[in-house]
């Protein structure tokens, strides 16, 4: 038999569902740029969007990266953007992930070698975007309490919350000039919850697509921000 002794009764739970259900589109994003130098492309020249290869706790993820990329390409003023895979193939081997660089300041010295800059020049790279950082679950709060109902169905009461925050940082090296142009940083934050009227239904934050649409958008802008 179901336990009726939860700490939260059905009616606050629906109407504490509905009220979340409302507000599950509430994401606060901050964008910061720091500009070095000026920036443009020329006909015939790319940029391209990289992330870390290494396997570590703050690697950017493939997905995200994947999603910029793509995003970054699309619509007004889009650069033209080369597929991470592509570039890497044509780099082969020098972005292989046992030798692939770590940090900025790796990238920096690869990017300068006489053989690489050759090659990139070659498939007309003039900026290589660098993206680091990742999203992260933080503190949690509430209480769910589930029991067996009559018939042996499952049935669950309460309503769990926890803060989600995409933070990423794009690097903007251009190839060209062999200097960083600049920054640009996205931070997303919101706050994801699991309600339970019977059956969980979870509401999750969409922190990283908010991350991945405001900073592919800013990349776009920052790299063609001379031309305006």
């Amino acid at each position: 038999m179901m336990n009726n002794h939860s700490s939260m009764n059905p009616v606050t739970v629906g109407l504490l569902a509905i009220g979340v259900l409302s507000a599950s589109g509430c994401i606060t994003s901050t964008t910061q740029e720091i500009r070095q130098t000026d920036t443009a492309l020329a006909e015939g020249e790319s940029i391209v969007v990289l992330t870390r290869k290494h396997v570590t706790g703050s690697e950017s993820e493939a997905a995200f990266v994947e999603c910029v990329s793509t995003r970054a390409g699309m619509g007004r003023n889009a650069p033209d953007v080369m597929p991470q895979h592509e570039f890497l193939d044509s780099l082969y081997p020098w972005f292989e992930t046992r030798t692939a660089p770590k940090d900025i300041q790796t990238m920096s010295r690869v990017l300068d070698e006489r053989a690489v800059a050759s090659r990139i020049h070659q498939i007309g790279i003039r900026y290589v975007v660098w993206i680091d950082g990742g999203t992260e679950r933080q503190q949690g709060a509430g209480n769910l309490q589930c029991a067996m109902a009559t018939g042996g169905v499952p049935a669950c009461f309460g309503m769990l919350s926890w803060d989600v925050k995409s933070s990423y940082q794009a690097n903007v090296w251009d190839v060209k000039r062999g200097e960083l142009a600049g920054k640009v940083s996205q931070e997303s934050s919101g706050t994801s919850f699991l309600p339970a009227l019977v059956i969980p239904v979870p509401i999750i934050a969409q922190t990283r697509t908010k991350a991945c649409q405001r900073l592919a958008d800013q990349i776009k802008v920052f790299i063609h921000q001379s031309d305006s």
